[in-house]
């Protein structure tokens, strides 16, 4: 089976992407790109971050998935545990991914107050940098300091809570109604008081627990937006579908998307 998952090698997507991939990873530089590789056939599933425990939803994400064609087949929770990388303890610049760096903000301002932070983006991309320049160091997994960089510091992050949900994508013709969650994405195209509780009442009514909303611009003009919908339901369920089925019926001049249901299994790696 042909998985992509952001790249490069080493990053907490491509640990997560191990327990779905039986052979080669590939990699690519941004969710969007991992999306359109799944959409198009390119790749046979695909492995994307959607929220961190810290941080909360990973917005590039939520907006590729608004208008990709995939479906979402497996949700995987990890585990992430940061650590300070670098060649030695003299640095001028501390360079991860921009969620690693927020994740890890208590430590950097109380144990290095004056570093610069760089946002890359990925943090395996962060470690390529600590490796290739003596004044940078990396935040990343400890297993990815490999014999060049040393471990300055671990478990740095500011909640040892810690975690990301990843989705596993795959095509929109392998969209399942089975699973113990759903997501959807719902665009009224339309604004009025109450719309927002006009779209929560059929979960409620059918005692269908939310398990996150958020609300993302849809792009199209200012103060219009998109809203991603986790439901602790499958789509096989009659109450879920009814659910749903009263959401088009209020957003009739906008659209609903079915992303899938699927089941939620704890990775650790």
């Amino acid at each position: 089976m042909t998985v992509v998952t952001l790249g490069p090698a080493g990053t907490y997507s491509h640990r997560a992407a191990r327990a779905v991939a039986d052979g080669e990873i590939g990699f690519r530089e941004s969710v969007t790109g991992i999306v359109e590789a799944v959409a198009d056939g390119t790749a046979e599933r695909g492995v994307v971050p959607v929220e961190n425990s810290i941080e909360g939803s990973v917005t590039e994400s939520l907006d590729a998935l608004s208008g990709g064609e995939v479906a979402v087949v497996r949700e995987l929770v990890t585990p992430i545990r940061h650590a300070l990388l670098a060649h030695g303890d003299e640095f001028e610049t501390v360079a991860s991914h921009a969620q690693a760096l927020a994740q890890c903000r208590t430590f950097l301002d109380r144990e290095y107050p004056d570093a610069a932070l760089e946002a890359v983006t990925s943090t395996a991309r962060g470690v390529e940098r600590a490796r290739a320049d003596r004044s940078v160091a990396a935040i990343g997994h400890p297993d990815t300091a490999g014999e060049e960089l040393r471990v300055l510091a671990a478990e740095i992050q500011d909640r040892t809570s810690n975690a990301t949900r990843f989705v596993v994508l795959a095509p929109a013709a392998e969209r399942s109604d089975a699973g113990g969650k759903t997501s959807l994405v719902v665009y009224p195209d339309d604004d009025y008081p109450g719309l927002l509780l006009d779209l929560l009442e059929p979960f409620a009514d059918r005692k269908i627990n939310l398990t996150r909303i958020e609300s993302r611009p849809s792009g199209e003009r200012l103060g219009d937006y998109v809203f991603h919908v986790d439901v602790a339901a499958g789509l096989y369920e009659e109450r879920t579908r009814e659910a749903v089925a009263a959401i088009e019926r209020i957003v009739e001049s906008g659209w609903v998307r079915r992303l899938g249901s699927y089941d939620t299994e704890h990775v650790v790696e």
